[in-house]
This record gives C-alpha cells, sequence and structure tokens, in this order.
C-alpha cells in the first residue's frame, strides 16, 4: 500500500517497506559489494598505496644491502688483479733480469693480454706503480716497477684507503 505524504510542497510518494526502491546509484553501490564483475576490473586507491608503501619498505631494506655486495664483489677484484699484476712483476723481473719500467711492460712481453681495469676508477690508465732502486736479483741489471696500488682515493670497507693495498 503506497500512500504519497506532503514534504513542503512537493508530493513524495511513501512506499512500503516490501517494495522498497532505491536510487540508482545506491543499487549500483550495492551491486559492487555483491563482488560482481564490475567490482573485480579494478583497484581501489587504498589498495594501491597500500601496495606502494610495502613495496618501498621492501626497497629501501634490499637496496643498502645490494650497493654493499657490489661494493664487496669490486673489492674482490681489486685485491685480485692486485695480486696477479705483483706476481708477473716479479716473475718480469726474474725472467729479463731487469724489473719493468712500465705497466705497458708487462703487456708487451706477453706477460699479460691487457691491462686490468681498475674495479674502483673504471680505467686501465689509472694504476699506479712504485719505482724503487733496489736489486730483486743479484742478476737484475737495473731498478723499475717493484709494486702497484689502485688509483682510486676512495676508502674501502675496511677504512683502509684503496691506494695503499
Amino acid at each position: 500500500m503506497a500512500a504519497s505524504i506532503v514534504i513542503g510542497k512537493r508530493l513524495m510518494p511513501q512506499y512500503s517497506f516490501s517494495k522498497l526502491r532505491f536510487p540508482r546509484a545506491i543499487r549500483a553501490h550495492q551491486h559492487r559489494r555483491r563482488g560482481s564483475p564490475l567490482r573485480r576490473l579494478g583497484f581501489t586507491l587504498i589498495e594501491l598505496m597500500i601496495v606502494i608503501a610495502v613495496i618501498s619498505i621492501l626497497l629501501s631494506m634490499a637496496v643498502p644491502a645490494y650497493q654493499a655486495t657490489v661494493q664487496h664483489a669490486h673489492e674482490t677484484v681489486l685485491r685480485d688483479d692486485l695480486f696477479q699484476m705483483r706476481q708477473l712483476i716479479d716473475q718480469y723481473t726474474l725472467d729479463k733480469q731487469q724489473a719493468p719500467q712500465s705497466l705497458q711492460d708487462l703487456v708487451t712481453a706477453g706477460y699479460l693480454r691487457s691491462l686490468p681495469v681498475d674495479p674502483m676508477t673504471g680505467s686501465s690508465t689509472t694504476w699506479t706503480t712504485t719505482q724503487d732502486d733496489s736489486l730483486m736479483d743479484a742478476d737484475q741489471q737495473q731498478p723499475g716497477i717493484v709494486d702497484v696500488h689502485s688509483g682510486s682515493d676512495k676508502t674501502s670497507s675496511d677504512g683502509r684507503p684503496y691506494s695503499s693495498w
């Protein structure tokens, strides 16, 4: 049974609760809440913000660990390169009866294919060498390079400068 109610100057129909009808916007909202295909088409803004916040937190923990791993790898490569070049300098000195006058001498004599890239500077031309007047062997004729270091001015993870390794 529907009766009409007068509100102000408008005549508003009165509905029985059994035949209650909602405006279209309210019905669409209820339709979405039931898990219809319309609801599953996208994400709400709050859901997206939560996902972005979680990803940001995870990245803030992962990036420093990644950077430390990369730094440790560069230091390991530097240690190995220095060890190999020092061994080759000693071998060259014993074989040729004179120390190399430059690192390029190791390449021209076939001890190295090419000078390795300094992992701290990214260049093969920044290696610093130590010249010494002392002779390593009694048969050695002239002094030359006795040691090699990185040309980087940065400090390692243990607090020592790379140029002192």
